[in-house]
């Protein structure tokens, strides 16, 4: 009965297609194009050694029927036509432009995907080595990526075909804005920030002939005789240079690791690790976006001096280092350290701020994770929040089961409105991907290598028989999701 009930839904689905159809065109919403599996609820999966002749794939499955084949069972499987990348680690998925940035390891492609064709477009050029962060702006303009393997950071400006290497070792994070007009990079163990500056054609008058002639924050230009782009330190305007650009001592924090933006897009929030990342203090600074902005002649104003950035400096007491803002909240997640047993452990926090004012609440306990480690986070429906962790089984809660009764899973799933944990899943393994398949009242997670579907309403588990996969399940993204925040934060 189930199988014929399913049948009928997906028949009148595509009947719908095939009115709209013979009116002129194909679409299911918001002018997108019916792609050519007739799916409108695709979840995409980066698989990693799916067989013993390839070492990644990206298949899609239906997340409204949950299963990965056609209603009919004519098609078993769907997949990306023409994908190549080697062990995918990462989708950037931008479902308002119709496409992804998938980032593979294994061979360092950052490959682009379109979402109406179902089918891989190529990878970008000009990236050097393996990136330990990439993203893309949502125009596909620029491309931005730190390699701390080869100490560099990346800049590609797609428009005009050019690829810039500015120099910066030990960088390992880069964080772009969401309008893809800044991008702040950090090094590991290291309490400063940089951002890349576009020349104007004076600029790269004024600043050609070698570091001599560079500005006094500039770390790097390249080409260095004739530069196009400067890689410059985030410091306090407290002189104008020989230049004409504004220069003093560094700008200090404690350890950064990331940074978020405001709603509105006119700040930024970098994130101090602290002490798990062997600083002192975990906290968030804010930062003007406006000098940040990297586009020729486009920047305004100037970054805080020292003091006023230590006037807007504000303490995370649970660890800091992944952030995501909801409008006038940001939610902060991290690792805080505990003794136990005469051992020192790790313990996962979620913390809430209140934004215009900086309030900041108690720390909220959720998964364990590894300090400085990867983090997920995703804002689904009925309020929820959900905040994935990897070697969570390394944390007090799995050596310490007499005071963390509730488990010790990589997985929490937190309640915006009652601002309490709802549910914190058993351990799986670890939590490396979440698509919010909003208005389903689900999500679709990667954990333990494998697809797993969790219901929103209460954190109870759906049957994830028809979506698992052959090989490792690494990332998921929600493909038809109707804005671009709908993503996964990394």
């Amino acid at each position: 009965m189930k199988k014929r009930s399913l049948w009928l839904s997906s028949a009148a689905a595509l009947l719908v297609a095939a009115v709209l159809a013979g009116c002129g065109g194909t679409f299911y919403f918001d002018g997108r194009v019916l792609p050519p599996s007739g799916l409108t609820h695709r979840v995409l999966i980066a698989i990693q050694n799916p067989s013993a002749y390839t070492r990644g794939a990206l298949q899609f499955v239906d997340g409204y029927y949950d299963i990965r084949s056609s209603y009919d069972y004519k098609t078993p499987t769907f997949s990306i036509a023409g994908y190549s990348g080697n062990l995918p680690v990462s989708i950037q998925s931008m479902p308002e432009e119709q496409l992804a940035a998938v980032y593979a390891v294994g061979d360092g492609s950052l490959g682009l995907i379109n979402y109406a064709q179902e089918k891989s477009t190529g990878s970008v050029s000009g990236l050097n080595g393996i990136s330990s962060s990439v993203f893309a702006t949502r125009n596909l303009a620029y491309v931005f990526a730190a390699s701390q393997q080869l100490h560099v950071v990346t800049v590609i400006d797609q428009r005009n075909n050019r690829a810039f290497s500015l120099s910066l070792p030990g960088v390992y994070r880069v964080s772009t804005n969401p309008g893809g007009t800044a991008a702040l990079f950090f090094v590991q163990n290291s309490d400063y920030a940089y951002y890349p500056l576009k020349l104007t054609a004076t600029q790269t008058a004024t600043f050609s002939g070698g570091p001599s002639h560079w500005p006094s924050a500039a770390v790097d230009c390249e080409p260095q005789n004739v530069p196009g782009f400067c890689l410059m330190q985030a410091q306090s305007p407290d002189t104008l240079d020989p230049t004409g650009m504004w220069t003093g001592a560094p700008l200090t924090f404690d350890r950064p690791v990331k940074a978020v933006w405001s709603a509105d897009g006119s700040s930024a929030y970098v994130l101090s690790c602290g002490p798990e990342c062997g600083g002192t203090a975990a906290a968030y600074s804010i930062l003007p976006v406006a000098p940040l902005i990297f586009l020729d002649g486009q920047g305004s104003g100037v970054l805080p001096t020292t003091a006023q950035l230590a006037s807007h400096t504000y303490p995370i007491p649970g660890g800091a280092t992944n952030a995501l803002v909801v409008s006038n909240t940001m939610y902060v997640v991290g690792q805080a350290p505990v003794s136990f047993g005469g051992n020192l452990y790790w313990g996962g926090n979620l913390t809430t701020v209140n934004l215009p004012n900086n309030s900041v609440s108690a720390s909220v306990s959720i998964s364990d994770g590894v300090p400085d480690g990867p983090s997920r986070m995703i804002v689904a429906d009925d309020n929820t929040l959900w905040i994935g962790m990897t070697k969570c089984n390394n944390g007090i809660r799995a050596n310490d089961p007499a005071d963390y009764p509730g488990g010790y899973g990589c997985l929490t799933m937190y309640n915006t409105s009652t601002q309490k944990v709802v549910m914190l899943e058993s351990y799986i393994g670890d939590l490396t991907g979440i698509a919010a398949v909003t208005g389903l009242h689900k999500i679709y997670v990667a954990q333990g290598g494998q697809v797993y579907i969790y219901n929103t309403t209460d954190g109870s588990e759906r049957n994830n028989q028809y979506v698992t996969v052959t090989g490792t399940a690494i990332d998921v993204a929600y493909m038809d999701a109707i804005t671009d925040t709908n993503n996964t934060v990394y």
